[in-house]
């Protein structure tokens, strides 16, 4: 279907891709994964013909039609939002276009041509593309209302929506998308998880959402030392399945039969939780002939982020009496009730982001609310991870420095102390001598992990912890809040993060709270909770 030959990019000194030869076959979809930096986005480009590489070339079978989601979200402010996405299967498009203007100049010598035309038209299901293209923004929660406004006139986050619909559209032969759940909501992402899955085509992707790597994913591609290796299954079977090889490899006196039967084990069990998930298809037969030989030690950075707390907190954590807050009038939330028990994990969610950052802001002091109080546990000590973090790093100083200023003792403001805080999140040597004011986001969320591990609470806040993390620190944060002892509350999009660390969920809705100790999956899809939120939202609007 699309084959890599001899692929290699070079940017100065630094070599991306040597010497690539790989191909991507129909019917199986393939998550791309890498560290930060090994050129993941890039290798989407070069497939996709937006780039070119330094050597060798891509080559897509003859007559198949390749599909990418845009990047640019404004790139088709100037159409109608129908349009858009029917301008996705460009060859249809341009064939729609002709014979609108041959019509418009419509002449004998012209009716010919309109027949050849609608002949191709036809064959290509010319004549549904728009209510094909209505019924998929339709199942991404664009309303019919919208679909003839001018992309310029829509909120961002639609947008996004409008673009991933372009991409599906039209059935294409290769499928390539670069972090497709962002922006999206979880019913948004569950709607693509199912169509992905049930898709025949060939599918490239790169996300950092777990759960959407598991869903949709036949295999996974891993970029390493310069090279993309194909392995059968999905990111959860590859990453248990490498830290099983790392860990046999660092057994050297354990003999070859003992490693093959634990592998062996490992390949049945695995197999035996893939035939019960939900997300199992007749195309998703992941590892039935997976050859054991093939799983590999990776070779991935994972950080150490270990969270402990100074003392243990008592029974009353939080508080929380008839809180309301509003944004230039509107509404986020109102009458929130909300008592925070010890050893709570609770995932903080509602349809609008603004609701939750905002209570965020204001248990934490830095906001006032309209009306209510809240009131903290004497014997809690809390540590805060804002949505918004660069007033953290607006000075010039070293990271050594600035971590330093949340030391409590003489030792921890040692610098082989703080050193050690730093080497724990992967910034050793010369890196933890850094500017503060010249980090990536990834950077700046990893040093505020050291800081709030530095502040040893019992009571941790998270607004969207994932933002601009790699897969490997997201998987080390997530493992690391199971295990915490202490209290929770946080806000992802990240759907593996709330299901395995949450234990209760709690919504905020401009008309009041729903609070459930339960999964969040069981949560997301309790049809008697599913009715309550929809009241919930519509009666605030109405």
């Amino acid at each position: 279907m699309l084959s890599v030959s001899n692929l290699s990019v070079q940017f100065g000194k630094r070599i991306l891709f040597d010497e690539v030869n790989t191909q991507f076959v129909s019917g199986n979809c393939y998550g791309i994964i890498g560290a930060n930096g090994a050129g993941k986005s890039t290798f989407l480009k070069i497939i996709a013909g937006k780039m070119d590489p330094t050597s060798g070339h891509v080559h897509l079978e003859a007559g198949k039609r390749m599909s990418v989601l845009e990047q640019n979200h404004n790139a088709y402010d100037e159409y109608p939002v129908l349009e858009t996405v029917v301008r996705g299967n460009k060859d249809l498009f341009s064939i729609k276009s002709q014979i609108d203007a041959l019509y418009a100049d419509y002449t004998d010598e012209n009716a010919e041509k309109i027949g050849e035309l609608q002949v191709v038209f036809e064959e290509m299901d010319g004549w549904n593309a728009d209510s094909n293209a209505a019924a998929m923004l339709s199942n991404l929660g664009i309303e019919e209302s919208l679909h003839h406004t001018p992309m310029s006139e829509i909120d961002g986050k639609l947008k996004v929506r409008v673009l991933l619909a372009q991409a599906l559209f039209g059935n294409p032969d290769v499928l390539i998308m670069d972090e497709p759940t962002n922006d999206l909501d979880y019913e948004t992402i569950s709607w693509l998880e199912n169509f992905l899955a049930n898709y025949d085509a060939c599918v490239i992707v790169v996300s950092h959402d777990r759960h959407f790597l598991d869903a949709v994913c036949t295999h996974i591609s891993d970029i390493d030392f310069g090279k993309i290796n194909h392995f059968s299954g999905n990111y959860t079977f590859w990453y248990e399945s490498s830290q099983l090889a790392a860990r046999q490899r660092a057994q050297q006196n354990k003999k070859a039969e003992d490693k093959k039967k634990e592998l062996e084990e490992f390949i049945r069990r695995f197999s035996a939780n893939v035939a019960k998930s939900k997300q199992a298809t007749s195309r998703k037969k992941m590892i039935d002939k997976l050859d054991v030989s093939s799983i590999k030690p990776s070779s991935r950075r994972y950080p150490a982020i270990i969270f402990e707390r100074e003392r243990e907190a008592g029974d009353q954590i939080l508080n929380v009496e008839n809180l309301s807050a509003s944004i230039e009038g509107e509404v986020l939330f109102k009458n929130i009730n909300l008592n925070l028990a010890k050893g709570d994990k609770v995932v903080v969610f509602s349809r609008d982001s603004r609701a939750t950052s905002a209570f965020y802001e204001i248990v934490n002091g830095n906001m006032e609310a309209d009306s209510g109080e809240f009131q903290w546990g004497v014997t809690t000590n809390q540590s805060y991870l804002p949505l918004d973090n660069h007033h953290f790093f607006e000075s010039d100083m070293n990271l050594v420095d600035w971590l330093r200023q949340w030391a409590k003792t003489e030792e921890e403001r040692e610098e082989v102390h703080i050193r050690g805080f730093l080497g724990k999140m992967i910034f050793s040597g010369e890196e933890a001598l850094k500017k503060c004011n010249v980090l990536s986001g990834g950077e700046k969320v990893r040093c505020m992990l050291s800081r709030m591990m530095m502040m040893r609470a019992n009571v941790l806040m998270l607004d969207e912890p994932t933002n601009h993390l790699d897969l490997e620190s997201i998987t080390a944060f997530n493992n690391s809040l199971k295990n915490f002892k202490g209290t929770v509350m946080f806000t992802t999009h990240d759907h593996e993060f709330a299901q395995t660390v949450s234990n209760r969920v709690v919504e905020l809705t401009p008309s009041g709270i729903i609070d459930r100790y339960m999964s969040f999956d069981e949560y997301m899809s309790d049809p008697k909770i599913k009715e309550q939120r929809s009241k919930m939202y519509n009666v605030a609007v109405s």
